[in-house]
């Protein structure tokens, strides 16, 4: 493989300007493409084999519009001056209802002047708009529209609110700000480590050009799939990290050689040769662990989970061909601009160096202490609260936080998340009326945490009965969990009882992700280690790599259990408490973490840890080739790669944090996760933990049976094809430094 990629290597740095040009255009092809034709995304939260399933599946057979394959859209009105029945306010309401009745694919309004659809005090409304023949990927603008119908009632001094059914997680999220918060901090740790504002811009142009082509690809896809809503923001967050890392890892490289006197074009051959197969390998880890997602029992997180690859796919091909059009079109310009009094990449990193002979001397005790310490940053992960995410976390001030807060004070709290409860029937029945669908509301009626039950409504062949299920809990109310249990164990002769709607199926996908994590979990762990033991030929460092980042693993979901879990930093990531909650709830208020949150986690962080794994185990293998000292190998390895991994780290925890300020709580959760795992890792695990064990294992890190090394390919990470080439001296150098 090396000699295929330094042979590719060679060629883009010879004809820097095609390669260039073929980039820009397709990037911006792709990237137009998806403004001019769309990119329509998908909120498909189907999960086959549930019971919520079940019940959605029965509400498209004859129970009207609204259900099943229609939609419904509901208005919040707010008198503050008195109630909604006056006179003057009561005319403007119907003067709203009536135009909203000739709004485009509306088939029926329910007004506020019926039974429930007034609050007590007489001041809060909800109409109920059902709609059939909508473009369901145009909900937000249809519902946007269908507010502005209602102007007539905001005339007359009533507010009015659209209140979305979705969950903040199930909003489209549009890039913004924090992309370019993330770009500019990555800018600046570059500048401060290569020290010349012309090598800073090199991974900045390709993590853009990588994102824009990645982008641009699921945008278009989304024409003939189903591509989730969260897919643009977490492939921008994974390509732009991923991107700019990789391209900083092959800069580094070359810079360093360039420094040793070789050839520029002879440079990026052997950069891409040796940290380019490091970069194929590190993708790989990526690719793969988030390809495992498919066996999550979850189509949402499935697609997620290879759709965000692509950001991957794209990063790794920037990388081993326009890093190097880049570097041969600047040559020895890329040390151009140099920023005073900044050194830059000039080190020779003996601070790191010194660090891993230090911990060779005292292995034992690294080893002990950093155990102690990541087991103490890990321990606050046992006390993780999961559950759904509903808009009371949402951001205080949006609209989807004020409907949320008035139908909780109208209506009640469980309102806001009501469940659908439809139950076969042994035989048809004429109408509502019937004896056994009133015993059926009835059974309903008499389960603990049911507010109301909404007037039960028969489909159209008899066989099947639906009712709307208020509880007394919120929707992200572990409570409620519980009542769609207990629904569910209703039992009647010949009556089949199913419960589906919002707190339901999220129910349901909790308990399909964590009846299937461990399958996850030992696949990611099973591929990875196999894809080290082909780079490195070391079964023993291919499973010890697997459980360091197991580790880092635990550093993250401990710190999202102390954010969010017990509230301690709820507040300073932007989180705002409810209206409700007394002085120390607005403090410390608890944030629960969407189900599958923490195996997206998951499979994100294996594969960006392995990254640094694969870059710091290449230079030590490097090492222990060229002398046989394993102690001196680890010092050496950790002083060649320890500037470049910090830097990279820095840089994706710089991206990562920049996403807290989304106003999104699942983007602020996936930030705080993978910032605090990569700072993790780069420092206690990659600078204490990992080279103490290497030490203690000493030659034993290397050591391959005889009869598994003829089973396994040739195939190399790094640096083989270097070895039988001319001029190793700078090789020498290079690792040594």
């Amino acid at each position: 493989m090396t000699r295929f990629l330094g042979r590719l290597g060679g060629w883009c740095a010879r004809h820097g300007r095609i390669v260039l040009a073929l980039w820009v255009v397709a990037a911006g092809a792709l990237m137009g493409g998806s403004l001019v034709f769309g990119s329509p995304v998908s909120n498909d939260v189907t999960i086959p084999g549930t019971d919520a399933q079940r019940a959605h599946d029965l509400m498209k057979t004859g129970f009207g519009p609204g259900y099943g394959s229609g939609g419904t859209v509901q208005l919040l009105l707010y008198s503050a001056d008195g109630p909604l029945i006056d006179e003057r306010r009561k005319r403007a309401v119907e003067d709203a209802l009536d135009r909203l009745r000739a709004m485009p694919h509306v088939v029926r309004v329910d007004g506020p002047f019926r039974r429930g659809g007034i609050s007590s005090n007489l001041q809060i409304g909800l109409i109920g708009i059902r709609m059939r023949g909508h473009d369901g990927g145009k909900l937000a603008e249809i519902t946007s529209a269908l507010s502005k119908a209602a102007d007539p009632a905001r005339a007359a001094g009533i507010e009015v609110v659209a209140a979305g059914s979705a969950s903040p997680a199930d909003k489209e999220l549009k890039t913004g700000p924090s992309e370019i918060i993330g770009v500019a901090c990555a800018l600046l740790v570059l500048v401060f480590a290569f020290g010349t504002l012309v090598a800073a811009m090199v991974p900045i142009f390709t993590a853009l050009v990588s994102v824009a082509s990645g982008l641009g690809v699921i945008g278009l896809l989304g024409h003939v799939m189903d591509v989730p809503k969260q897919a643009g923001i977490m492939a921008t967050m994974i390509g732009l990290g991923v991107g700019i890392d990789y391209a900083l890892f092959l800069l580094s490289r070359h810079r360093r050689l360039l420094a040793d006197g070789v050839p520029v074009v002879e440079s990026v051959r052997r950069t891409v040769a040796s940290s380019g197969g490091a970069v194929v390998f590190a993708g790989g880890t990526v690719i793969i662990a988030l390809s495992a997602l498919m066996l999550g029992g979850f189509p949402l997180l499935r697609t997620l989970g290879w759709i965000t690859g692509i950001s991957v796919v794209a990063a790794v091909l920037t990388s081993i061909t326009l890093v190097p059009a880049l570097l041969g079109l600047l040559g020895h310009r890329v040390n151009a601009l140099k920023v005073p009094f900044l050194r830059g990449g000039g080190s020779s990193g003996t601070g790191w160096a010194g660090l891993g002979s230090w911990v060779a001397r005292r292995p034992w005790r690294v080893l002990a202490a950093s155990v102690l310490v990541l087991a103490a940053v890990a321990a606050p992960a046992l006390a993780l609260k999961l559950g759904p995410l509903d808009n009371g976390y949402g951001a205080q001030g949006s609209e989807s936080r004020r409907a949320y807060e008035l139908m909780a004070t109208g209506f009640g709290p469980g309102a806001n998340g009501p469940l659908i409860v439809v139950a076969e029937l042994p035989s048809r029945v004429a109408d509502q009326g019937d004896p056994v669908v009133d015993q059926v509301v009835r059974e309903v009626e008499h389960v603990d945490g049911v507010a109301h039950v909404a007037t039960p409504e028969v489909n159209t062949s008899g066989r099947s009965v639906l009712l709307q299920v208020v509880t007394d809990y919120a929707p992200s109310d572990a409570r409620a969990a519980g009542v769609v249990a207990e629904i569910r164990a209703v039992s009647l002769p010949g009556v089949g009882v199913h419960v589906g709607g919002e707190v339901a199926a999220l129910t349901d996908a909790g308990d399909r992700m964590a009846e299937r994590t461990p399958l996850v979990i030992a696949v990611v762990v099973v591929l990875s280690a196999l894809l080290l033991l082909l780079a490195f030929r070391a079964p023993i460092v291919a499973v010890k790599a697997a459980v360091m980042n197991l580790i880092s693993l635990g550093a993250a979901f401990g710190t999202l259990a102390l954010v969010f879990s017990t509230g301690l930093g709820s507040r300073l990531v932007g989180m705002d408490p409810p209206v409700s909650s007394s002085y120390v709830q607005t403090l410390f208020f608890s944030v629960p973490i969407e189900s599958y949150v923490p195996l997206m986690l998951f499979a994100v962080l294996f594969g960006l840890s392995m990254d640094y794994e694969v870059f710091l185990l290449t230079a030590v293998r490097q090492a222990y080739q060229r002398h046989g000292d394993n102690a001196r190998a680890v010092a050496e390895g950790l002083g060649s790669t320890g500037r470049v991994i910090t830097s990279a780290a820095l840089i994706m925890v710089a991206v990562f944090v920049a996403f807290i300020a989304y106003p999104d709580p699942m983007v602020k959760t996936f930030g705080v996760g993978l910032a605090a795992a990569i700072a993790v890792d780069a420092t206690l695990i990659r600078g204490f933990l990992v080279p103490a064990t290497m030490v203690l294992l000493g030659r034993l890190n290397w050591w391959c049976p005889r009869w598994l090394d003829r089973l396994l390919p040739n195939l190399s990470v790094e640096g083989e094809e270097d070895e039988h080439d001319a001029a190793p001296e700078p090789e020498r150098q290079l690792v040594g430094a």
